[in-house]
């Protein structure tokens, strides 16, 4: 029987996603002798440096935290190494680790990864699932190589992805299950029990990495997949078109159907005797239920309307 107390972990992750695993590692008495995290970087309006989530939590904690700019890097990892891991835990750190780092502990190096691996490798896996329409997303605890969320699988969890569910929610949802996951498998992994299986490559995708224009809403497509796309990029970029000049953003939409639309694609057409109003796709009419002007705060469709008249009838 291996004791947690006696194997020193090193725990790499960025974002939020990774938190509730390093919450778990610490609560199951794993010493956690270092924490890996991406530098701060400017945020918000006044693009501030804003630390990462991970390194917030690992503070809050009162662990070590390294922000190494790259892992690569050979000063970053020969402060990794004077850490002397027995074990690396990684979920969400946004950098692949080079040979150099797998190599370091004995124990290797596990992934807390949100998707059900082979499907979804990468950047946005929660994002991408939501995007495809996939009916089920999970987590995956594998064990790494050099690349791309292609080590072995030592275990998966999965759980239905609710029908108006977003991003955010469920990233909220499997990164508690990854946690829960992580913590009842390694005892066993520790003292070898577990035997790593590898992953089938014919079934793999990949999610990449989400950036702004994403988030520009193209009305020739159909209403479902903006609507898909809406839930996909809720914290980020979120989904927006251009009205009058003015960035407009669909914080809040859902499909009416398929088949032809009243009007060109991006035509704002009237619903309910013009209380409510919709956009005509690529194929089937995209209901808005909540919209905000740029620098304005999210209102119902209903009250948007009221303060502009002009809004049906208008090309986004």
């Amino acid at each position: 029987m291996v004791s947690p107390q006696s194997v020193r972990v090193v725990f790499m992750g960025t974002g939020q996603f990774a938190i509730p695993s390093l919450e778990a590692l610490v609560a199951h008495g794993y010493p956690v002798v270092g924490v890996v995290s991406q530098p701060p970087r400017p945020a918000g309006r006044n693009r501030r440096l804003t630390p990462p989530p991970v390194m917030e939590a690992a503070e809050r904690l009162g662990l070590l935290v390294q922000t190494p700019k790259r892992l690569r890097a050979p000063e970053s990892v020969v402060a990794l190494a004077d850490l002397q891991p027995d074990l690396i835990v990684v979920a969400a750190y946004g950098q692949i680790l080079p040979r150099t780092v797998l190599d370091l502990p004995p124990k290797g190096c596990l992934n807390v990864h949100g998707s059900l691996l082979p499907r979804w490798r990468g950047a946005s896996p929660i994002q991408a699932a939501i995007l495809a329409g996939d009916e089920a997303s999970g987590v995956t605890l594998m064990r790494m190589d050099p690349g791309l969320d292609t080590g072995p699988i030592l275990a998966r969890r999965s759980t239905p992805i609710e029908e108006q569910e977003a991003a955010p929610d469920l990233e909220v949802r499997l990164s508690s299950m990854g946690a829960d996951l992580l913590v009842e498998l390694l005892p066993s992994y520790l003292q070898g029990l577990v035997a790593p299986v590898p992953q089938e490559e014919r079934l793999a995708t990949y999610a990449p990495i989400i950036k702004k224009e994403d988030g520009l809403i193209d009305w020739s497509r159909a209403a479902v997949e903006i609507w898909r796309a809406s839930r996909a990029y809720r914290a980020w970029p979120g989904s927006y078109s251009f009205w009058n000049g003015r960035l407009l953003k669909v914080a809040a939409c859902r499909p009416e159907g398929a088949g032809a639309a009243a009007g060109a694609p991006g035509t704002v057409v009237s619903l309910e005797s013009g209380r409510e109003a919709g956009v005509a796709t690529g194929s089937g009419l995209l209901r808005l239920v909540e919209v905000a002007l740029e620098g304005g705060r999210p209102l119902p469709i209903r009250d948007f309307l009221l303060g502009h008249r002009d809004f049906v009838g208008s090309r986004l």
